[in-house]
C-alpha cells in the first residue's frame, strides 16, 4: 500500500504558523472565519424559516420540528468528522504526514458507508420512524417527503462536513468561508424561486438545500484531488487497520453519542412542547435560531481552537495548547455580550420578521428568547471549555457536559414547570434560561479542573492570555 504524502508550501506555512506564532494572532487567523462561517450558516436557516412562514405557521413549525430530528440523526456523520479531524490534526502536529493521508482517505471511506445505511434503513420506513419520534401527525402528513428528501441532503452534507474539517485542520479557514457563501447565495435563490415564484411547499426547500450542499461536495472533490498531498484523497491511502482507524473511532464515538444525545434531547423537549400548541414548538425553534447569531460563532471559534489545541498537543506543546483556550474564552464572552444586547435591542424587529402579521406567534417568540437570551455569556464559555476538551481528546467530558444540560438541567426542569407551576408557554422559555446557565457554570468546573489536571501533569504553569510563553515545551504525549 502507497502512504506517500508531503505537505504543500501552504500547508507547511500554516503549520509553522500555528505551532510558533502570536497566539492571538493564530486563534482569530483561524477563528475569525469560522465565526463568520457559522454566521452565514445560521442566518441560512433563519431565512429558511422565514420563507417557510411565507408558505404557513404549521409549516415552520413543522421544518423547526423535522429539522430537530434530521440534526440527531446528522450528528452520526457530524460526530465522526469532529472526532476523527481532531487525529488528523494531531498527526498534522506531528509531523506524521502519511498518517495524515491514511486517515484522509479512510475517513472518507466510512462516512460512504455511514451515508448508504442511514438511506438503506430510513428512506423505506420514514413515516414509521418519525410516529416513533412522536411526531404530530399533522408534520407528518405535511414534511413527510420534506424528511425523505432531507436524509439525502443530510447524506451530502456528511462528505462536506469531513471535507470542512479537514480545510480546518489545514488552516483553510477563508476557503470554507468563501465556499458557504456560495453554497448560501444558491440555496437561498432556489428557496426564494420556489417559494415566492413558484409557490412550491415545504418540500422544494430541501430541494434547494440538496443542491446547494452538491456545490460544495464538487468543490470538496476538486480540492482533494491532490496526489502525493498529505491531505489529498488517494484511494490507495485508504487503510482499515486498527493503527488508523481506531483512534479516530474511539474519539469519535462519545462525540456521536453526545451529538446525537442532544438532538434527541431536543425532539424530546418539542414533543414536550406540543401540549401547549403546535405553534409554541414553531416559537422555541425560532427562539433557538435567533440564539444562534450568538452562539454560532462562539461556535467557530470552539471548532477553530481545537484544531490549534490538538496540533499543539501533537507537537509537544502543551502550555501553547492552554493559552490558546484562553484566548478562545476571552473572545467568546465578548462575542456573547455584544451580540446578546444587540439581539435584545431589535427582539420586537426580528420576531415580527418571522411571524409576519401573526401578533400573537411574534409574542410568543419574544418572549420565550428574552428568557433564552441569557445564556449567550453562558454558552459562550461552555464552547471554550469544549474546545479545550475535544483539543486534548476528552470527548468522553463533551458528552457528560451535554448529557447534563439536556437530560438533568432541561428536561426535568420543564416537566416540572408543566406539573407544578401555571407559566404556560412561558416554560419553554425559562427552561432554556436555567438549563443554558447551568451548562455554563457545569462546563466551567470540569475545565478549571481539567486545566489544573493538565498543569500538573506536564508540570507547567498556568499561561494567561497576554503573557508570553515562558518557554517552548516539547513534551512527548
Amino acid at each position: 500500500m502507497s502512504t506517500k504524502a508531503n505537505l504543500s508550501a501552504k500547508d507547511e506555512k500554516f503549520r509553522n504558523f500555528s505551532l510558533n506564532d502570536n497566539m492571538w494572532k493564530v486563534v482569530l487567523y483561524v477563528g475569525t472565519p469560522l465565526a463568520l462561517y457559522q454566521s452565514l450558516n445560521q442566518l441560512f436557516k433563519i431565512f429558511d424559516s422565514m420563507m417557510a412562514a411565507h408558505i404557513s405557521a404549521n409549516s415552520v413549525s413543522a421544518v423547526a420540528y423535522l429539522s430537530q430530528i434530521n440534526m440527531m440523526l446528522s450528528a452520526l456523520g457530524g460526530g465522526l468528522a469532529i472526532g476523527s479531524s481532531l487525529k488528523i490534526s494531531e498527526a498534522y502536529g506531528a509531523g506524521s504526514f502519511s498518517l495524515v493521508k491514511q486517515r484522509v482517505s479512510s475517513l472518507f471511506a466510512m462516512c460512504a458507508l455511514l451515508g448508504l445505511g442511514i438511506l438503506l434503513i430510513l428512506e423505506p420506513f420514514a413515516p414509521q420512524f418519525l410516529k416513533l419520534a412522536r411526531t404530530p401527525e399533522s408534520f407528518i402528513s405535511e414534511g413527510i417527503l420534506y424528511f425523505r428528501l432531507e436524509l439525502l441532503g443530510m447524506v451530502i452534507s456528511f462528505f462536506n462536513n469531513v471535507y470542512i474539517a479537514i480545510e480546518r485542520a489545514r488552516g483553510n479557514s477563508q476557503r470554507i468561508l468563501k465556499l458557504n457563501m456560495g453554497v448560501i447565495a444558491i440555496k437561498l435563490s432556489l428557496t426564494a424561486l420556489f417559494v415566492y415564484v413558484l409557490g412550491s411547499g415545504i418540500s422544494m426547500i430541501s430541494v434547494a438545500t440538496i443542491l446547494s450542499q452538491s456545490f460544495l461536495l464538487c468543490a470538496a472533490v476538486i480540492n482533494l484531488n491532490q496526489k502525493g498531498n498529505a491531505f489529498g484523497f488517494s484511494i490507495h491511502s485508504l487503510s482499515f487497520k486498527p493503527s488508523v482507524i481506531r483512534p479516530m473511532i474511539v474519539l469519535s464515538i462519545p462525540v456521536i453519542i453526545e451529538k446525537a444525545a442532544f438532538s434527541f434531547g431536543k425532539v424530546i423537549i418539542n414533543s414536550m412542547s406540543t401540549i401547549y400548541s403546535a405553534l409554541t414548538v414553531g416559537a422555541l425553534g425560532i427562539s433557538n435560531n435567533i440564539g444562534g447569531i450568538t452562539t454560532m460563532p462562539q461556535n467557530g471559534f470552539q471548532e477553530g481552537g481545537s484544531a490549534i489545541i490538538s496540533q499543539s498537543m501533537g507537537a509537544g506543546k502543551p502550555k501553547r495548547a492552554l493559552k490558546a483556550f484562553w484566548c478562545i474564552l476571552v473572545i467568546n464572552v465578548i462575542i456573547g455580550f455584544i451580540l446578546m444586547c444587540l439581539s435584545l435591542t431589535f427582539l420586537s424587529q426580528i420576531s415580527d420578521l418571522f411571524a409576519g402579521e401573526d401578533e400573537e406567534f411574534a409574542g410568543m417568540i419574544a418572549s420565550i428568547y428574552r428568557f433564552e437570551a441569557y445564556g449567550a455569556i453562558p454558552l459562550g464559555i461552555n464552547a471554550s471549555v469544549m474546545a479545550l476538551l475535544y483539543g486534548f481528546g476528552k470527548t468522553k467530558l463533551t458528552l457528560t457536559i451535554n448529557f447534563f444540560r439536556l437530560f438533568v438541567f432541561r428536561i426535568p426542569v420543564l416537566w416540572f414547570l408543566q406539573n407544578f407551576t401555571h407559566f404556560g408557554s412561558l416554560s419553554v422559555g425559562i427552561v432554556m434560561a436555567v438549563s443554558n446557565i447551568a451548562t455554563g457554570i457545569f462546563s466551567l468546573s470540569i475545565g478549571l479542573f481539567q486545566i489544573r489536571s493538565i498543569c500538573r501533569r506536564y508540570d507547567i504553569s498556568l499561561p494567561l492570555p497576554g503573557r508570553g510563553l515562558a518557554q517552548k515545551q516539547t513534551w512527548n504525549t
